[in-house]
């Protein structure tokens, strides 16, 4: 893309923040160009963010229905998957996938949980429960 070229559209989710894009200049270097970001991304940014909120949904109703424990809510909330949850807490995903059913939830010691909610920003009492 042409760094008279980059797109200055305005895009919402950004909060009137503006971001580095690389574009060439008329030299055909590769250059950092601010970017105000444009309506296509700003769409798919949204869809996305949607998705995860319905996500965190469904994992509430599991939590509800005794299928899933609170970690599974708290990490689509967080907006997190297994990997990156596994690469933040410092577990490996096998355990974190066991950790969210509520027999492995349930199995966690306190240092287990901590590690937990300071990977989500979280108390362990808030941890333990949905909001």
């Amino acid at each position: 893309m042409e760094a008279d070229n980059v797109p200055q559209e305005g895009n919402a989710t950004l909060g009137g923040q503006r971001k580095a894009v690389y574009a060439r200049d008329a030299s055909g270097r590769l250059v950092i160009v601010t970017s105000r970001g444009w309506e296509v991304e700003e769409i798919v940014t949204r869809q996305a963010v949607d998705a995860m909120a319905q996500q965190a949904e469904v994992s509430r109703e599991r939590v509800l229905a005794g299928v899933a424990s609170p970690l599974e809510y708290w990490m689509h909330a967080r907006r997190m998957d297994v990997a990156l949850l596994a690469q933040s807490s410092g577990f490996w995903q096998w355990r974190v996938r066991r950790h969210l059913e509520p027999r492995g939830f349930a199995r966690l010691s306190g240092a287990q949980l901590g590690r937990y909610a300071q990977a989500l920003g979280l108390t362990v009492t808030e941890l333990r429960q949905l909001p």
